[in-house]
Formats: structure tokens, sequence, C-alpha cells
């Protein structure tokens, strides 16, 4: 492991996705990439008695298929990194008690699971753990409650607002030669862009995207041409179409080879606004259909850049701005 340029880690080991697991709510199993996930509910309640114990649920599945599939138990994890956004990480904490896994929480908004990814491959690659699982969960019912306002009072919103996505995601990351590997990561910067309205979270994390984006090619020594897939995780269609404009400002093209998971989650009759966000969204996408061309073989490299929009409630409330941050893994198909 050594550092390159500012901000980038590349890798010495090898270090591979050696399963995954995704469960989404109704909206998300109704949506273009629908079939790509491994469990989907039928309702917002996930057979719980309140959204937060359905958001539980979620990442609990989805370690349990990621387990599965990998055919480990949890006695042969040496580590399990998670987070959230609801507060104090409260999903991850409950599930670390109920997976009995040596556990760090870990929170960087919606950018929650490149930022476990990297922790994990650090740890990996120092040989201070073999096997790390990681997850992360977003419920849209539970985030509304706690970030913006009950969805009982019908409050209206405008075409920027993003819809967080209800799912659950999780991936183990060992030595052990699997399809995937992750070769490096950039670690991001806290950006603020000056926005103030919680409604317009692809604008304000777009600037941390850019900068994250950029950074890396400048660690790395690459260019846009370096990756077959450039993917954000949650700008949605306003954050996206600001994020190719810094893009092209700066001389830097990337939209032939880029997309974003709040984009390709839902489709335009689904009104979901702006498109998805939430901690699951770009790990769900991610680790079902990105990775499922990886395993085709439709794509071989891959730069995921997951956005998070650091704020809270009270924050709002004093009109302070919404800083924002974005990290990037790279990975490469292994053949």
């Amino acid at each position: 492991m050594k550092k390159v340029g500012e901000q980038t880690i590349i890798f010495d080991t090898d270090i591979y996705i050696e399963s995954v697991g995704t469960v989404v709510g109704p909206k998300e199993r109704e949506g273009p990439l629908g079939s790509s996930f491994h469990r989907a509910y039928d309702d917002l309640y996930c057979d719980e008695q309140s959204w937060e114990l359905a958001e539980r649920r979620l990442m609990k599945e989805a370690i349990t298929i990621c387990l599965t599939n990998g055919n480990v138990q949890t006695k042969d994890v040496d580590l399990f990194i998670a987070g959230d956004l609801l507060n104090q990480t409260v999903t991850a904490n409950y599930v670390a008690k109920e997976i009995d896994v040596p556990f760090l929480g870990v929170f960087s908004a919606c950018s929650t699971i490149t930022e476990a990814m990297l922790v994990a491959a650090t740890f990996i690659d120092g040989t201070f753990a073999r096997r790390v699982l990681v997850a992360t969960s977003s419920h849209y019912g539970a985030a509304e409650r706690q970030f913006r306002f009950p969805t009982t009072m019908g409050v209206q919103k405008g075409e920027s607002a993003s819809w967080t996505v209800t799912g659950g995601a999780a991936a183990l990351l060992s030595t052990i030669r699997s399809p995937f590997r992750i070769r490096a990561a950039t670690i991001g910067r806290v950006i603020d862009s000056g926005i103030t309205n919680p409604l317009d979270m692809g604008r304000a994390m777009a600037p941390a995207a850019f900068a994250t984006i950029k950074q890396h090619f400048a660690d790395c020594g690459l260019s846009p041409t370096s990756y077959d897939v450039i993917v954000t995780g949650d700008l949605g269609k306003v954050g996206s179409s600001e994020l190719k404009a810094l893009c092209h400002e700066a001389n830097m093209n990337i939209s032939e080879r880029y997309d974003d998971c709040g984009v390709l989650i839902y489709d335009a009759e689904q009104q979901a606004f702006a498109g998805g966000s939430g901690c699951a969204c770009c790990a769900v996408v991610t680790y079902s259909y990105f990775l499922e061309q990886m395993r085709e073989k439709k794509i071989k490299t891959m730069l995921v850049i997951a956005t998070g929009a650091l704020f809270n409630s009270t924050m709002v409330k004093q009109h302070q701005t919404i800083p924002a941050i974005a990290h990037a893994i790279a990975i490469e198909a292994v053949t």
C-alpha cells in the first residue's frame, strides 16, 4: 500500500470483492434495475413495525445474503464496517450487536459505502484483517422523518429533490480471488458550494464529486478514458448535469462513460423527482447492476464516486450551508 499524489491510495495486495448482497424496497423493485437485486419487499415496512426497524432488516438481510453467497460464516469475518443515515448510525450499531463481529461505525452520509470500502481495503492491505464485511442502508420513510418532513404532511417538493432509496447492501472484501479487484481509493475533501436548500442535494454534492474525480486523475496520472465507466452515487439529474458542466469547463470530458446510480435506479414514470439518493443508492446499484456488467465482461474498469451531503435537520433550520464529500473506489475485472 502506498500513497500517490495528495489523496489516493494504491493497494499493493490484491484485494477482491468476494461476495455481495442487496435488498431493496417496492419502488426500487419496480424500477429499471429491479431484476438485478437479490431480494425486494412489497411494502416499506418490510414485515416490521416501523420504518427504522425495516431499515435494520434490510441491512441484516443484505449481510445474510452476502455471507451465504460467499459460503462464509460470521466467525470467518475479522471486521465489520458499516454506517447509515439515521442518528448515531443506529442501524449499523444494532446490526453489529446481532452479528457479533468487531465493529467500526463510519459516517459519510450517502458516500458511506465507499468510505467503508476504502477503510476495509486499507486494513486488509496492512495485514490487520484478512476478510472484512462492509454494509450500509437507507430507507425512504425513516430518512424523510429525520431530515425533512413527515410524509403524512404531504409537503410539496421541487424537481431538484431526490428520493431516498430504500435498501441495504453488503460486501465481503478479502484476499480471496474473485472476479472483482479493488486497485485504488481516493479520499475526498469536504467541499462547501454554498447551497442551503436540503432539497437540492445534487447541486450541493456535484462540486465534491468533481474535486475527487479531478484529484484521482491527477494523483494516478490517469484520464477519463482510463475507465470504461465513471459512476457517481446519487447526484440525480440535477447534480449529474452540474458535474458534467464542471468537468467540461476543466477540459475533462467524462460524458461518454458517465452514469449516476440515482438516475439509473428509477425511471421517469416513477415520479422520483431528480432521482435516487441515500446510503443504499450507490451500494445497491454498484453491487448488483455494475458488478454484473463486469462479470459479463461488458466493462473492465470502473471508478465509483459516492457522494454525501453532510448536514442535519438542526443545521438546516439555522440556514447553514450544506457541505459535501465524495470518496472514490477504482474497481477492475479479473480475468
